[in-house]
């Protein structure tokens, strides 16, 4: 055999054998780490430890808080625990588990928000790993109670008795006979003179309550203006017209504009076919409404209350046939057309106040008076937060957040 091809001979068995001891290598390595797998995956982790079940505070004694210390395989170890699974046992019943999903590694505790008030649960909290093998931890109990008392709303609450404190003086001021400001409303202050017009000119008055029922606030708000109205009518003997869009408010109308005059020393000038059911439907309430309008021509017209799409149509028509008109309510969508086509219009919580303002009755005063001390103390803080704000410092900011929650 020549030398050359002794030597390619001898590199080709070389290589054979070298590859037949890395394939048996490799297949004895796999076999090894395999078998090594199987006995870590079998293998129970580490439990979790210093399990406590502890009743929420400041709840309603529908919560309970389960808090851990993470498992030793849980990031270190043997670093197979994959997540946590909580079980609970009631007196009726035997462990099971609460929670919908694993709670997720590194998560220390949890809440149940399912248990009954007065009632004592036992949990205990499972390593999970990813083979699904388990292990708990050392059972521990609670009952959940309801607290009497949120200690987190106790600022809220020191702000209710501060307001209430107010409110209470600012009646006792106005009982006490002294006189109390409050700021000019120039529609309030323009009821007179339509009530002094109309009875000039021998017209009748028109007083529109809107689509509200009864138990509406800015209806009732508008069933009170009314009865102020009515005091004056009764006094000047001019007509009072109230077409009612719900019969409801209509019979709850009637008796409030007969007690007006009643008080008013003139109960034979009330007139309660003045007083009438038009319609529920709005568009057709409107219709008539417009009609008598037309028909009458009224020197007055009041459209107090809750309005929608119909309000332009109803103020556009007073306006036409020369009514002084005095419009109010607290839909401000509608407050445009009011305002462009009334001579004086009630803003927002203007409505609610003009029993008080027409009234003057100290009780109502001295509460109108009241909330706006209320309203004043809110507005400073707000200034106050916002330029501590700006300037970095965030702890009115951080207390709202307190209170709030």
């Amino acid at each position: 055999m020549k030398p050359k091809s002794a030597c390619l001979l001898g590199l080709i068995l070389f290589f054979t054998c070298k590859i037949i001891t890395l394939a048996q290598l490799s297949e004895f390595s796999s076999e090894e780490f395999r078998a090594t797998d199987e006995i870590t995956a079998g293998k129970p982790p580490a439990p979790p430890t210093n399990i406590k079940a502890t009743d929420k505070k400041n709840d309603d004694g529908t919560h309970i808080t389960i808090s851990w210390t993470k498992s030793a395989d849980d990031g270190n170890g043997a670093n197979n625990v994959t997540s946590y699974n909580i079980l609970r046992k009631s007196p009726e019943s035997n462990f099971e588990t609460i929670t919908k999903t694993l709670i997720k590694t590194g998560k220390t505790d949890y809440t149940d928000d399912t248990v009954k008030r007065d009632k004592t649960y036992s949990y205990l909290v499972q390593a999970v790993t990813a083979s699904g093998t388990t292990s708990n931890s050392e059972v521990t109990g609670a009952e959940a109670t309801a607290s009497w008392f949120h200690t987190g709303k106790k600022w809220l609450f020191l702000s209710v008795v501060l307001f209430s404190v107010v409110v209470i003086y600012s009646i006792y001021h106005a009982r006490s006979g002294k006189n109390i400001f409050i700021r000019r409303i120039p529609g309030l202050e323009a009821v007179d003179e339509a009530i002094g017009r109309a009875t000039e000119m021998g017209r009748s008055i028109l007083y529109i309550l809107g689509l509200g029922s009864v138990s509406n606030v800015a209806t009732i708000a508008s069933m009170n203006i009314l009865s102020q109205v009515a005091r004056r009518t009764a006094d000047y003997e001019t007509a009072l017209r109230v077409p009612c869009n719900d019969p409801i408010v209509m019979n709850v109308v009637r008796e409030m504009v007969k007690t007006a005059y009643l008080e008013g020393g003139h109960p034979d000038a009330y007139q309660e076919q003045d007083i009438f059911f038009l319609t529920e439907s709005q568009f057709a309430y409107a219709a008539g409404v417009d009609g008598i309008m037309l028909r009458e021509k009224p020197a007055a017209v009041f459209l107090q209350g809750t309005f929608f799409a119909e309000s332009l149509i109803l103020a556009e028509t007073g306006n036409s046939v020369g009514a002084i008109q005095i419009a109010g309510t607290d839909k401000e969508h509608q407050l445009p057309f009011f305002i462009a086509a009334c001579d004086y219009t009630l803003i927002g919580e203007e409505l609610y106040a003009a029993s008080a303002y027409l009234s003057r009755e100290p009780m109502l005063l001295g509460s109108l008076k009241g909330q706006d001390y209320g309203k004043l103390m809110i507005f400073a803080a707000i200034v106050v937060g916002v330029i501590l704000e700006l300037i970095g410092v965030n702890w009115v900011t951080t207390f709202f957040d307190k209170v709030s929650n």
